[in-house]
């Protein structure tokens, strides 16, 4: 087997991958068959381009099945109810300005399963996260990201 990681995630993204995955098996996987199907009745299937585009769209959602599968089969679910409340973990939403004079920004840490900047969700193995997790409400961090070292005051932790 090839490895055995992790994913870490929330109630909420095992629920988001169980319903992916139901609709990539249940409804996705049937249309791409049909269109396997349709595009071989067309004859000559050597310069079939509907036939092609219908097999690699085939690969691809093979592919993603198989990477929900493993995700959910090694899922972590997070349970921040023993934990510190105000120490940074996976599962936390997190507000925090770069120093010395930013907006104050906010982003909840989560597995990189469910990871999505664009809604504020940031996944742990990001730089950010790495430089955040661990530490307390009220701290100042220096952390190294891609874009040179970072140096924030944590003003919240949830």
């Amino acid at each position: 087997m090839a490895q055995d990681k992790m994913y870490p995630m929330t109630e909420e993204g095992k629920e988001k991958l169980e319903a992916e995955l139901e609709d990539l098996k249940m409804v996705q996987r049937p249309k791409v068959i049909d269109r396997i199907k349709i595009a071989r009745s067309y004859g000559d299937l050597s310069e079939n381009s509907e036939y092609e585009s219908a097999k690699d769209e085939q690969s691809m959602l093979e592919t993603r099945i198989s990477t929900v599968e493993r995700m959910l089969q090694y899922a972590q679910i997070i349970d921040n109810d023993g934990s510190d409340k105000d120490e940074i973990t996976v599962g936390k939403k997190v507000t925090f300005k770069e120093l010395p004079d930013e907006e104050p920004e906010e982003y909840t840490i989560v597995g990189a399963a469910e990871a999505d900047p664009m809604s504020g969700k940031i996944s742990n193995d990001s730089p950010i996260a790495k430089g955040l997790l661990g530490h307390r409400n009220g701290e100042e961090v220096t952390f190294d990201t891609p874009g040179g070292d970072m140096t924030v005051k944590i003003l919240a932790v949830d």
